[in-house]
């Protein structure tokens, strides 16, 4: 099993002061960034195969590798086109998609427990996952997870008029696909890239293979394991008042 950690974003709706602007997956609670803690926890899920695919500042970010003792270093891919959809960052690391053997595909961006990931990695449950927590503040900004009959069926911000499903969350950010599903999750990517949608964030690419027959897609419900994703200055207040302390 590898895993990809998307962090090639510039995270501008964080509003940093310009002198002091760092990618999001540089940032530290309890004295550890955020992309030490995923290294961390994957190391301990038996993860070693880590590609890290960067762009805003990579050089920044690579730098910040050398002081992680007893992590190995991940494999760095690099898009240039940062400031675009997050599905081009997803196309740089096509090689460790197709690379054979279960992928885990992660936003950056994220304070967790430990039992996402263990959720995450788990034998039991479908190859092909999503991680759903059904406790979440509705609106705009949640990427939702629809499911009906104990299968996910809709992976969007605006859900379509009409959909008729059993229960609804918001997903953490986290996928997993096995063998085929990744190979086929790579020529998805693939095509947006090479068809001008390269502005489009990755999750469409994951529900266009979420949405295709035959690769069996299942969820994990992590309700009520602390976790957060990082996009506003509330969020960084509130990673370090409220998640932080449950870590």
């Amino acid at each position: 099993m590898r895993a990809i950690i998307l962090a090639a974003g510039r995270g501008l709706r964080l509003k940093q002061p310009t002198a002091q602007e760092q990618p999001k997956c540089l940032l530290e609670f309890g004295g550890r960034t955020l992309l030490e803690r995923h290294l961390q926890l994957l190391q301990a899920a038996g993860v070693t195969e880590v590609v890290l695919a960067l762009g805003f500042l990579h050089e920044v970010v690579e730098a910040s590798l050398s002081g992680l003792a007893g992590l190995g270093r991940p494999q760095i891919v690099l898009n240039p086109q940062f400031e675009l959809g997050s599905v081009l960052t997803l196309h740089t690391a096509a090689a460790a998609l197709t690379g054979g053997g279960d992928v885990l595909v992660m936003d950056a961006d994220v304070l967790y427990h430990q039992a996402i990931m263990a959720a995450l990695v788990a034998k039991e449950g479908a190859a092909n996952r999503l991680l759903i927590d059904r406790d979440f503040e509705a609106g705009d900004e949640p990427v939702k997870v629809c499911v009906r009959e104990g299968v996910p069926i809709e992976l969007r911000k605006q859900l379509p008029a009409g959909l008729e499903y059993d229960t609804i969350g918001e997903s953490v950010g986290f996928f997993r696909f096995d063998e085929r599903g990744a190979r086929r999750l790579a020529a998805i990517v693939a095509d947006y890239a090479g068809s001008g949608r390269g502005a489009m964030p990755h999750e469409e690419a994951v529900r266009d293979l979420l949405r295709e027959p035959g690769y069996g897609f299942g969820v994990a419900d992590v309700t009520g394991r602390p976790w957060i994703e990082i996009d506003f200055p509330a969020d960084v207040e509130r990673a370090a008042r409220e998640i932080l302390p449950q870590l």
